[in-house]
């Protein structure tokens, strides 16, 4: 059996992006550290690349991103972090959250890294301890919606009454399918409690999880002649918001039930499985929630009134709280807020029927927020297609597939681009989204399905209004993003100073011998006494002198490459040394410049923290990123484990002695 350094385990409450976007960047983090790793996935699907017992044990250390359930409790004794999954979104931070886990402890509690401030971060807070039990139910109920919401929608294709035997255009067909529908919505708030208490007491929990989402769709039956409490009354239901109060009472009551129960003796565990949990936590939460039915049916009622309060304010100010919402965190929680709520609104608008008041706010709502969604990679599609020159191949690349995902309601695609500039990239997607649900309510659109994005337009009201909604949202919040990105681009290239290699550099490049044609590190792009402000000020010198070269035809893509690399995460390594790298089409040769600054380039963050005083920058032509750039980097890699390498490059003036020591190690 394999072992790994490394383990992880990742899941989002939806399964669909978070999950494995984590999982890749974990993967390349531990790659650029030399550490094998495996990561289990907790998506939509299941669990994927699952970790046995004996990779659990021969593992170093554990890294848990994840929010939902993902049994971390089978790590008890392991050094381990445990953190959301948006804390694992990037190279970068996948790579911190690796050294903390690898310096932590191991125990039964979540590890602690080395320094205090880590410290603080790596303990799970009480709130995301919250956050994932919630999320965890929230997961397990989205299905659910996603299939009754779109069935019920599919039925009204036949006609708005087509389920209803007594109207004019029913449709037997229809008819069932609206059963289905409202068969599988009607289980959304049992599934959220349920699993919200299973992701605090496990499978015992499950039992008092249901019940309790049951009583809160349902309230308390009361006899209306009598006004007593009646099995055969009828009662006032208090929504998702019970469900929810529900899931966490019954995971509590399980946890505690277990401490009341720990005196028996062992060979009674499975009457306690079988017959003691179910039956007194069913009782406990049961009686629970049906006394305080009428207090949660009263902050049910409020809320309900509060969202249609906004609506009577304006279509503005309703519309600026959803998109703002649904784009401020692209699938995280925020995000889901909003888009609990808005299938929570949905429900009741299905249930009360079409035509009414509540079905007209709900259905209206829904489209507002599927709008909010959609608008982000919509966003980024629009700006690397207008402003390409603007964006790396690779930024380029992921906006065209965010076409697919935007279409699709997958929010998800945006974040990698919000997360190399939150500032102003953040401001602008809630914008787009913000205009996108400011029109969708005024163009009074109304979405009676959950999700599915353009693929549910047929059901749609005034679906051609919701898709220009759609559209104007995105093209004012591209326009915007590549105005940014042209300003960050210009003023990337005016820090970059006029190539005058010093005096030193220049006798040197005439005494020396030429290089080999073959060599990757000629004589003339090594430069021994530069003086620079900034890392971006050493990174747009490589780049011009790249083109002065003839090794690159466009400056601004080599920057542009550069950057893209750094953002992922940086290239500062040890003892002064940096290896940028840039893999890009306007790159027609594979090379490396060599530029040093004695005094230290400060704001490149490395290892140690150090200045970088030797950067070694690798050129890839985009046609070689898997083959002779993996081949440079690794041989570049292993030649600064050698002290005599790092003392020879360091201390010397002379570039043809540089040029020959780095040629010698990459042959």
């Amino acid at each position: 059996m394999a072992k790994f350094d490394i383990i992880a385990a990742t899941g989002c409450p939806t399964g669909i992006a978070h999950t494995f976007m984590a999982k890749e960047a974990l993967e390349k983090a531990a790659a650029e550290r030399g550490l094998t790793i495996k990561v289990e996935t907790h998506g939509q699907v299941g669990v994927e690349n699952e970790l046995t017992k004996s990779e659990i044990t021969g593992a170093k250390a554990v890294v848990v991103a994840a929010d939902k359930d993902v049994q971390a409790e089978r790590f008890a004794g392991k050094p381990m972090v445990s953190v959301g999954v948006s804390k694992a979104l990037s190279v970068e931070a996948a790579g911190k959250l690796i050294d903390r886990a690898l310096a932590a402890k191991g125990d039964n509690t979540v590890a602690a890294a080395a320094d205090v401030e880590d410290e603080a971060e790596e303990k799970e807070s009480i709130g995301h301890v919250i956050y994932k039990h919630l999320m965890n139910g929230v997961s397990h109920m989205l299905v659910f919606v996603v299939a009754g919401g779109v069935l019920t929608a599919v039925s009204f294709l036949w006609g708005i009454t087509s389920f209803d035997s007594t109207a004019a255009d029913y449709n037997t067909f229809a008819a069932m399918l609206k059963i289905i529908g409202g068969i599988a919505m009607n289980l959304m708030v049992p599934v959220l409690s349920a699993y919200i208490a299973e992701s605090i007491g496990k499978r015992p929990a499950l039992v008092p999880g249901f019940v309790a989402g049951m009583i809160a769709i349902q309230g308390l039956p009361v006899n209306a002649e009598t006004g007593m409490i009646d099995a055969g009354g009828a009662g006032v239901g208090f929504g998702f918001l019970g469900g929810i109060v529900g899931g966490f009472l019954a995971g509590y009551v399980i946890l505690l039930l277990e401490k009341v129960f720990a005196g028996l003796p062992k060979n009674l565990d499975g009457l306690k499985a079988i017959f003691l949990y179910p039956l007194f936590s069913t009782a406990i939460v049961g009686l629970v929630m049906l006394g305080i039915s009428g207090p949660m049916a009263a902050v049910n009622t409020a809320m309900m009134d509060f969202l249609k309060g906004l609506s009577a304010s304006g279509a503005v100010v309703l519309g600026l709280a959803i998109g703002c919402m649904c784009a401020f965190d692209m699938g995280g929680p925020v995000n889901k807020a909003a888009y609990v709520t808005g299938t929570a609104m949905l429900t009741e608008a299905l249930a009360a029927g079409v035509g009414t008041d509540t079905y007209n706010f709900g259905t209206n709502f829904m489209a507002a927020v599927s709008a909010a969604c959609i608008v982000p990679p919509l966003i980024t599609t629009f700006a690397v297609v207008v402003g390409k020159k603007y964006f790396s191949q690779e930024d380029h690349d992921a906006g065209i597939v965010n076409l697919i995902l935007g279409c699709t309601h997958i929010t998800e695609g945006a974040i990698p681009f919000m997360t190399k500039n939150i500032w102003p990239v953040m401001p602008i997607m809630m914008l787009g989204s913000s205009i996108a649900s400011i029109l969708t309510i005024m163009f009074n659109v109304h979405d009676p399905a959950p999700h599915g994005g353009f693929l549910v337009l047929p059901v749609v009201e005034n679906g051609p209004l919701w898709v220009l909604s759609i559209l104007i949202g995105a093209v004012i919040g591209g326009i915007l993003f590549v105005a940014f990105k042209k300003y960050d681009f210009e003023k990337n290239q005016k820090a970059a100073p006029v190539a005058k290699p010093v005096e030193a550099s220049k006798a040197a490049a005439v005494e020396a011998p030429k290089a080999e044609a073959a060599d990757f590190v000629k004589v003339e792009n090594v430069f021994v006494a530069e003086d620079f402000a900034s890392r971006d000020e050493a990174l747009s010198f490589v780049s011009n002198q790249a083109v002065k070269a003839g090794i690159a035809s466009d400056a601004d893509a080599v920057m542009n490459a550069f950057l893209a690399r750094e953002a992922e995460g940086t290239t500062g390594m040890m003892e002064g040394f940096a290896i940028p790298h840039a893999k890009s089409d306007a790159i027609t040769e594979a090379a490396v410049i060599v530029v040093k600054d004695e005094s230290g380039v400060t704001g490149w963050d490395t290892m140690d923290g150090a200045p970088v005083n030797v950067a070694i920058a690798l050129l890839i032509p985009g046609a070689q990123a898997g083959t002779t750039h993996l081949k440079i980097l690794s041989k570049v890699a292993e030649a600064l484990m050698d002290e005599d390498f790092r003392a020879t490059v360091k201390g010397s003036t002379d570039a043809a002695e540089i040029a020959e020591t780095i040629n010698a190690r990459l042959v």
